[in-house]
């Protein structure tokens, strides 16, 4: 059966682009690719574009850049292109009247296993909490955010090595995947959908806020832990020593008997650095003093003593 299907993509950052990329190489009728409008960025103001655009550029897709998906010149453009289905991937907030259109409906792909991390940021929140396994899901876009009936999912375990970043870019490979299976699935008419069933153990997922950026909580180790692998690299964690705030970019911890109090960074100013909580050391193996370039540890002793 052909590729018939007349889809728009709507997206915004790099995550979003290995689906549509995805869907390029794949003979997808994408008709129209919405994504953020233009912005001024950097000293010079200079307008930036969105990966999605980028993209969509370079394999001479169909852009649109509307200010206010409900601005009614913009419905009536998205009526006149007689979409079957659109495809959501990372993109902003939608309107009824927008994801109700499509002939089939609106997918979302979800950088989770739904119902569990609902919201903004999945990612982070799934290294932050230390699970073990995530994954990603494609469902049916209705009027409450992440709540749409579920059509597939796909896990991937979470390793102790990774950070934000690293499971970030697995997941948009694997969510590249998913989409295409789920593509094809629905041209063939050959799924099922299913209502999200929320469980009291399932956590959410709300944008990063910068209140959670600074270390506080010293009663766990392994908490500071993964919360410097949820924010790493593109938020960053930090604690004040001193009145100097210093930028933690990696490090390990050990559960052992602890002699200081919590909170005492514990060194000998040449090789180690270490914060002390209730059950153990978080010891600190790459820094950033605050306006200053990452360090590992050794170098950054070398010329700062604490």
């Amino acid at each position: 059966m052909s590729k018939n299907l007349r889809i728009a993509f709507f997206g915004t950052p790099d995550f979003a682009v290995a689906s549509l990329k995805k869907m390029v190489e794949n003979g997808w009728n994408i008709v129209a690719v919405i994504t953020a409008p233009d912005k001024p960025s950097g000293r010079g103001q200079q307008l930036s574009i969105s990966d999605v655009k980028h993209y969509a550029q370079e394999v001479n897709l169909p852009i649109y850049q509307p200010e206010k998906l409900k601005a009614a010149d913009f419905i009536e453009l998205y009526r006149s292109l007689n979409i079957d289905l659109a495809v959501v991937v990372a993109f902003r907030m939608m309107p009824e009247v927008i994801w109700a259109m499509p002939r089939i409906g609106t997918i979302n792909l979800h950088g989770s296993l739904l119902p569990n991390y609902r919201g903004a940021a999945p990612i982070n929140w799934a290294v932050i909490h230390g699970e073990e396994e995530t994954g990603v899901t494609t469902f049916f876009i209705n009027q409450e955010i992440d709540k749409g009936d579920i059509l597939f999912q796909q896990t991937c375990k979470i390793e102790n090595a990774d950070d934000f970043g690293s499971l970030y870019a697995k997941l948009k490979e694997i969510g590249a995947s998913l989409l295409i299976e789920t593509l094809s699935k629905i041209e063939h008419g050959d799924y099922k959908s299913s209502p999200q069933e929320f469980k009291p153990t399932d956590k959410s997922a709300p944008k990063i806020d910068k209140d959670i950026l600074e270390i506080k909580d010293y009663s766990s180790c392994e908490s500071i832990y993964n919360l410097v692998r949820g924010l790493n690299p593109v938020y960053k964690p930090f604690f004040i020593h001193n009145d100097k705030k210093y930028i933690i970019k990696k490090g390990h911890y050990s559960l052992e008997k602890v002699h200081e109090k919590p909170y005492e960074l514990v060194t000998d100013n040449s090789s180690f650095l270490k914060l002390t909580c209730n059950n153990g050391y978080y010891w600190i193996t790459e820094i950033q003093a605050e306006g200053k370039k990452p360090m590992d540890i050794k170098s950054f002793l070398n010329g700062n003593q604490l």
